[in-house]
């Protein structure tokens, strides 16, 4: 970087922090939280961060503390002499992992605060300069020969850093020019057409329903593309050489990232509940309408996020992170092209305990395929790469369909024989050889068997022990797992449980507890990213629970006024009133009474309830109690008890006025309101009453 400028700098730890371009003032905070986030960086080890998400339950302390956002660059094959760029660094959330694989990693941050986060967490790496100030200030004083420039969750904010007519077009050919020959730009970026949003996510900007899809008519300074969006900014930059990666469930938290050479199947995008920040709805079922998408051809039209790799892509077309674990198990699963017409599978440690785990994967490659020799079930064998288990473990590619996705066929055409005769057949193959041999593949789940004509490889058996499990445990867990995966599925539940395995309900609950206990085994007991989901505490509500909420507040959240000419009430002369209720109980009307009327009657609801008369007004006239005439009971507390589903209250009128109604309306059960109406009640029963009424009426 040029040294035009009188250059400010100071360490934080190892890390350099330059000023050389800051204005001395963040122009954009959060807020308290962004104190919070540096306390916790500047007094615990990244150790301890894991276990500090799941106590403080905050989105903003997970989205910036969790391990899991690191996975969205950790398949990049960084090499230790790359010179990395980071654009709009923040916090720090994938620096540390860029810094242990890269040789040298430039952050850029407008913010003094998050960068301070950035080093305190990062404290112990001498790899690291944080440049805080502005992008464009900086811009023209960085070198351009990056082996890597990146902008993860920033290239949305074009507008804001570059500004101009064309800020984004402008900000993509900025930040290439910034990367070698040879070098990559890497973009990650929502995309405003993600399934999540046409399915009820808010929009991560705004916060708002649909405002991507509607092309963002209220504004705001963030924007997203579609996969079209980002080709038509890549022409006209100048940019022809790149590939299209799709993150899922998105690149925040990303569990596997899929490419143009290498989509999704049917049946793989079954984690969706991912609202970590916001309240959604759930509008339909993503699974079901991401298997319709796939079987169109249409998936990178509506992938959630896209990871934009400019120029050479990877040779990785796949990654699948199994790291939501304890460290002795963290791996992730690679599918690698070696040339056009070849492909091998890869397994990697994310940790050094992990070794161990890779190793006792190949010991069960070599045992399983002693006990099933000589038949159709293939083992899938595995060589350790280069000699060295750090380097992790070789795979054969096998072709074929998932068992998993034969059953769903045969479910899909009503083929109940064919459904029938693939889960005997599994269950033979799962008992087969098991007194002889103690060894048991408890990985034998269906997406882990690929069917190619007469043989069937098992493609995983990470989770295999030097013991016997009872095989119907075993598949217990296969059929567990996939009677979760929709309604179709869960249909055979009975089948599958009962008639097959001769499960009873206690058993059912039993083993499924069980499984749970495996997981959270797995995991150490830590939250899984779903399980933070939940501890934060936003819900994802369903329409169907949604249109029975709105059916129900039409009938409860309803008041209804009648009119009598001198002929008596009818509903012809009267009008209902659906949105007159606030917080759910106070009741507040208006009405301008026809000329012609004689009696108003007030109908507040249709349920048995108690009732505090606040004010009837008529013009300039405010009705006493004497007369308003009520088919329900005055207690001697001045409220009133309707125990009947047609309360009202009626009042003589002159007309012509303008009418105005205050009343707190609490539902009662109908025993304590048909027992309250007793004109004999005792004045003891109503005083013991009258004070839980009023506290219920009063909040």
């Amino acid at each position: 970087m040029a040294e035009d400028m009188q250059v400010r700098q100071e360490k934080i730890g190892s890390v350099t922090m330059d000023y050389t371009y800051y204005s001395g003032q963040d122009l954009y905070s959060d807020g308290e939280i962004e104190d919070k986030l540096l306390d916790i960086a500047m007094y615990n080890p990244p150790e301890d961060f894991p276990r500090i998400i799941e106590t403080e339950k905050s989105w903003p302390v997970f989205y910036h503390f969790s391990p899991l956002r690191t996975n969205i660059v950790d398949w990049i094959p960084f090499k230790k002499t790359d010179k990395v760029l980071e654009i709009g660094s923040g916090c720090g959330a994938i620096t540390g992992a860029l810094a242990k694989r890269a040789g040298s990693v430039t952050c850029i941050d407008l913010s003094a605060k998050r960068s301070k986060v950035n080093a305190y967490r990062n404290r112990n790496a001498d790899n690291i300069t944080i440049i805080v100030g502005n992008f464009k200030d900086i811009e023209p004083h960085l070198d351009e020969d990056y082996d890597y420039v990146l902008l993860i969750g920033v290239f949305e904010y074009g507008q804001a850093y570059i500004g101009g007519a064309a800020p984004y077009e402008d900000f993509m050919k900025i930040c290439d020019r910034h990367r070698r020959l040879d070098g990559r730009l890497i973009i990650a970026i929502e995309n405003k057409f993600g399934l999540k949003y046409w399915a009820g996510c808010r929009e991560d900007h705004l916060g708002t329903y649909f405002s991507g899809l509607e092309g963002y008519q209220d504004g705001g300074s963030a924007r997203t593309f579609t996969r079209h969006g980002l080709e038509r900014l890549l022409d006209k930059a100048g940019i022809h050489e790149y590939a299209f990666y799709y993150p899922y469930p998105d690149y925040k938290f990303v569990t596997t990232i899929y490419s143009d050479r290498y989509l999704p199947k049917k049946g793989e995008l079954s984690n969706n509940l991912r609202n970590f920040d916001r309240e959604r709805v759930l509008l339909f079922d993503e699974k079901q309408v991401f298997d319709e998408i796939i079987d169109e051809n249409e998936f990178p039209l509506f992938s959630n996020s896209y990871l934009l790799v400019v120029g050479g892509a990877p040779n990785v077309i796949y990654t699948k992170f199994s790291n939501d674990r304890v460290a002795k198990w963290a791996i992730r699963t690679a599918i690698v092209r070696d040339d056009p017409r070849h492909m091998h599978v890869e397994k990697m440690a994310d940790t050094e305990a992990a070794c161990r785990h890779l190793m006792n994967t190949k010991q069960a490659c070599e045992q399983l395929s002693v006990r099933y020799e000589g038949t159709k079930i293939d083992i899938n064998q595995c060589t350790v790469i280069g000699d060295d288990i750090k380097n992790g473990l070789s795979f054969e590619y096998c072709r074929g369909e998932t068992l998993e996705k034969l059953l769903d066929e045969c479910l899909m055409r009503a083929d109940v024989a064919g459904f029938k005769a693939l889960i005997q057949e599994y269950m033979h193959w799962l008992h087969y050889n098991e007194d002889a041999y103690a060894v048991s593949n408890f990985d034998f789940i269906f997406p882990n068997i690929l069917v190619d004509g007469k043989r069937w490889h098992i493609i995983d058996y990470e989770w295999t022990f030097d013991k016997h499990i009872e095989a119907k445990d075993i598949a217990f867990r296969a059929f567990y797992n996939y009677t979760l995966g929709g309604e179709m599925r869960h249909a055979c539940e009975d089948l599958l449980m009962r008639d097959i395995l001769g499960f009873t309900d206690e058993e059912i609950a039993a083993a499924a507890e069980e499984e749970k206990e495996f997981q959270l085994r797995i995991t150490g007991g830590r939250a899984s990213a779903g399980r933070m989901r939940e501890l934060i505490g936003n819900r994802a509500y369903a329409l169907e629970g949604m249109l029975k909420y709105c059916n129900h507040a039409d009938i409860k959240y309803v008041a209804q006024i009648f009119v009598d000419y001198g002929d008596g009430f009818s509903e012809e002369n009267s009008e209902k009133f659906l949105d007159c209720f606030v917080l759910g109980r106070y009741l507040k009307l208006e009405y301008d009474i026809p000329d012609e009327a004689v009696k108003v009657r007030i109908d507040p609801c249709m349920y048995p309830c108690v009732v505090d008369i606040r004010e009837i007004r008529a013009g300039d006239r405010i009705y006493p109690e004497e007369d308003i005439v009520v088919n329900g009971f005055r207690q001697e507390c001045g409220l009133v008890v309707f125990d009947s589903e047609d309360p009202n209250c009626t009042i003589d009128v002159e007309g012509g006025s303008h009418l105005t109604v205050d009343m707190e309306v609490f539902e009662l059960p109908q025993p304590l309101a048909s027992q309250l109406a007793q004109r004999e009640v005792k004045e003891s029963f109503v005083e013991k009453t009258k004070g839980f009424l009023k506290t219920k009426l009063r909040g």
